[in-house]
């Protein structure tokens, strides 16, 4: 064995857009390829993913891309990699399907090739690495760990995952296969950190269902449920408390009937009575009482989707009075701002809301005693948490110290830092190309910093457009500047500001052509910095300004022949 190099291209000091890179002996494997959806600041821009320019410069050495479960964080940013290399992708079978609807959606199936099903039993073998998975429990089924087995013991990825004890056959974790990875050696584990700051446990899943009964069971209108499409196990739940309180489940979204679609062929979803789906034009035939309405938006986001439906706006279905809101996903910190507007808008429609985590726990990751029972099972040499925010991988940190973990074994990444183990030794050592690159509807990498500076001065300042036509020959205005105001001034009430600015605009380009070395970037640079400078001192505000500056070269005076 050469020497082994650990990296991340995301998911680490962040929440989501898990990419991992493992490199032995000048082989590269890639763990998970996920992407991550703006917070509302990235105006415009429809998704995240990492940086790829390290894949690229090296994509002759890729081994294979290796998938731990079908959510948007481990698996949508796919398709845009083998736009840029080709290389096989592992992973079961729903995650592999869930894969290929989400480049359908982007518009990107072509790329989806060379694909190979796996499950937990699998082991492929390399020239120096055999690649194994062992099952874990998360909300979606057919989730599993990565282990990477080398000579000098086994790099373990859990992607996300927690422990319930409770869980179903289709989502019990095989602990068995952990002790058996763990007596054989694990040298790294990189590990979920994203619930590892909580003082709280999980709830079961059992727990969980048996409130939801109970919520279905007790209420007399219509229920609305709001859950990620991707989350299964919710699904499944609200067909089976549904089922139990002679409800019909009505789905909203292609994408959900996609996926459920796709469950149900592969029989991870299972379905108590065959008509118990309904589409919704069928929705007048059934009572208040006996409905359920399944919402879970567009991209995985059912928060943007409860809003059309609580102002009336939904194309499909809205709210009305005595109906109930049912959050069945526990929604992030980062969002909580916009549930509670949201709820505030439901009300306001005559409906309530409930949340699953109103009574109950419900995450689907591993609480802090989860994390520390995974290291005493595997009894890692050293320790990279990863998929959370800073806080929470801090947290994991003091988590692994707690259960005899050296600190100086345990390894805060940033992205693009590079773990190198060489001579019995892990340390950093140096970093690759990173970043984030931003997805704007078909264009990849082409919004940069600038543009998104000048959408957040357009939402907040506005624009001003100067327009006007020269002749250079001439060395005249042939017509007088016309200023143009889109969200900066209501310009029936700012006749004065509109006017002056006029004049300026004016002044400067008569400047400009009387100078023999007239330079037309010159000229708009200086129409902008001087209106720019104007316009502060008026209004203490810096709209964007857009000088239109064009030139009639055949115009004549009315004397000329």
């Amino acid at each position: 064995m050469k020497d082994i190099k650990l990296m991340s291209l995301g998911g680490v000091r962040e929440n989501g857009k898990n990419m991992y890179v493992v490199e032995i002996n000048d082989t590269i494997f890639i763990l998970d390829c996920g992407l991550v959806y703006p917070e509302d600041e990235l105006l415009g821009i429809d998704a995240i993913i990492p940086d790829f320019t390290y894949l690229e410069e090296n994509a002759n050495k890729i081994a294979g891309i290796f998938l731990t479960h079908g959510h948007a964080d481990a698996v949508e940013a796919l398709a845009y990699l083998l736009q840029k290399i080709k290389a096989p992708v592992f992973g079961t079978a729903l995650t592999i399907e869930i894969a290929k609807l989400s480049a359908k959606e982007q518009g990107l199936n072509s790329r989806i090739k060379d694909f190979y099903v796996i499950d937990e039993s699998t082991e492929i073998e390399f020239k120096d690495v055999m690649v194994s998975f062992f099952k874990t429990t998360h909300s979606v089924p057919d989730s599993v760990g990565i282990v990477l087995t080398t000579d000098r013991g086994s790099i373990v990825y859990t992607g996300d995952f927690r422990f319930d004890q409770s869980a179903s056959e289709l989502y019990r974790t095989d602990f068995s296969r952990l002790v058996e990875i763990g007596n054989a050696g694990v040298l790294a584990l990189l590990s979920d950190s994203s619930n590892a700051d909580t003082h709280l446990e999980n709830d079961s899943e059992l727990q969980i269902a048996n409130d939801m009964l109970d919520t279905f069971a007790n209420e007399k209108g219509r229920i609305v449920v709001s859950c990620v499409a991707s989350n299964i196990l919710r699904v499944q739940q609200v067909i089976d408390a549904a089922y139990a309180t002679n409800r019909k489940v009505f789905l909203t979204g292609r994408s959900l009937v996609e996926i459920i679609g796709v469950a149900l062929k592969l029989k991870k979803l299972v379905l108590p009575d065959k008509h118990i789906l309904c589409k919704l034009p069928e929705l007048k035939k059934y009572r208040d009482e006996e409905i359920v309405i399944l919402e879970t938006g567009q991209k995985g986001e059912p928060i943007h989707a409860l809003q059309r439906m609580a102002r009336q706006r939904h194309p499909q279905v809205n709210l009305k009075e005595g109906d109930l809101v049912y959050i069945a996903t526990t929604p992030s910190v980062s969002v909580e701002t916009m549930v509670a507007r949201t709820k505030d808008w439901i009300y306001r429609a005559g409906a309530s809301v409930k949340s699953v985590s109103d009574n109950v726990r419900a995450s689907s990751h591993a609480s802090p005693n989860d994390l520390k029972l995974l290291m005493n099972l595997l009894k890692p040499q050293y320790v990279i948490p990863v998929n959370g925010e800073f806080r929470m991988m801090m947290k994991h940190a003091h988590l692994a110290c707690e259960v005899g973990i050296d600190e100086k074994n345990i390894f805060l990444l940033e992205k693009g830092d590079i773990l190198h183990y060489q001579n019995g030794n892990m340390q950093l050592a140096g970093r690759v190309p990173t970043g984030n690159i931003l997805i704007d509807g078909s264009s990849v990498g082409d919004i940069g910093n600038i543009v998104l500076r000048d959408r957040k001065i357009l939402s907040e300042d506005g624009v001003l457009v100067a327009v006007l036509t020269i002749s250079r020959r001439l060395g005249i205005i042939l017509a007088e500047p016309q200023i143009i105001s889109r969200g900066f001034v209501y310009m029936r009430n700012s006749g004065n500001i509109m006017q002056e600015s006029s004049a300026l605009v004016k002044k400067v380009v008569e400047q400009h052509l009387t100078q023999l070395d007239f330079d037309w970037g010159r000229l708009r640079s200086e129409v902008r910095e001087e209106l720019s400078q104007f316009l502060f001192e008026q209004t203490k505000r810096r709209p964007v300004v857009l000088p239109i500056i064009m030139e009639a070269s055949s115009y004549k005076m009315p004397n000329e022949q």
